[in-house]
């Protein structure tokens, strides 16, 4: 059966491959999954029918006949579960890669997100020009100690997993801030993974979504 995943229908990043649906989207990809998407506007995602998919009104949502799953790290691991490519075989390596997904989404980008949250929501507030710079220094501490776990090699933990995936895709919040240049193993990580033929394919269609509302544009067509 084909899952459909919800996905926004103006994206407020563009179509820059930060919205949650950009990791469903890259998992199905790499395990070969095909899939339906549904696109939701803010106003229907706040809505009866879409809250029963997604309590809190969001996306992604995942449905795959009676079953009904929405945050994207659980739909990852789902599917990962269920379809060869995004977790290893052996049992002691399989649990690791999963601890690197809970890593990415509950370890490393709540400073991230809470950096952004700083600059967007409390910019010009009295507190701004001290709390900036505390935010930071926790995102720097996060990136440190991953900067030193990940050292040379090409992923977390032996092949490319889960945790890769997400951690990518968390890391990528930062691009343009100029912080990840200070740690350029994490620098050429994130690059290796956006270099991914499966990545490549997921950021196209999701960037199709935003480009077919452009004037003067066709869907998919840049």
């Amino acid at each position: 059966m084909i899952p459909t995943i919800t996905a926004f229908e103006s994206s407020p990043d563009e179509g820059q491959g930060l919205a949650r649906d950009m990791r469903v989207r890259w998992a199905l990809e790499e395990v070969g999954q095909p899939y339906d998407v549904r696109l939701v506007s803010f106003k229907s995602m706040k809505e009866p029918t879409h809250r029963k998919l997604h309590p809190f009104g969001q996306i992604p949502t995942y449905e795959e006949g009676d079953l009904v799953l929405f945050e994207s790290g659980a739909i990852i691991l789902h599917i990962a579960e269920r379809h060869a490519g995004l977790l290893p075989e052996d049992a002691n390596a399989r649990a690791r890669a999963i601890t690197w997904m809970f890593a990415a989404l509950n370890t490393v980008e709540p400073p991230i997100v809470e950096r952004e949250q700083v600059l967007y929501q409390e910019h010009g507030k009295p507190w701004y020009e001290e709390r900036l710079p505390i935010i930071e220094e926790r995102v720097r501490a996060r990136l440190n100690d991953l900067s030193i776990r990940l050292g040379a090699t090409d992923w977390l933990d032996g092949a490319f997993s889960g945790g890769d995936l997400l951690m990518v895709l968390v890391l990528r919040r930062l691009e343009g801030t100029g912080i990840l240049k200070d740690y350029p193993n994490l620098s050429t990580y994130v690059a290796r993974g956006e270099a991914r033929p499966a990545y490549k394919r997921a950021f196209d269609a999701q960037l199709a979504v935003f480009t077919s509302k452009q004037p003067g544009r066709l869907y998919g067509v840049a």
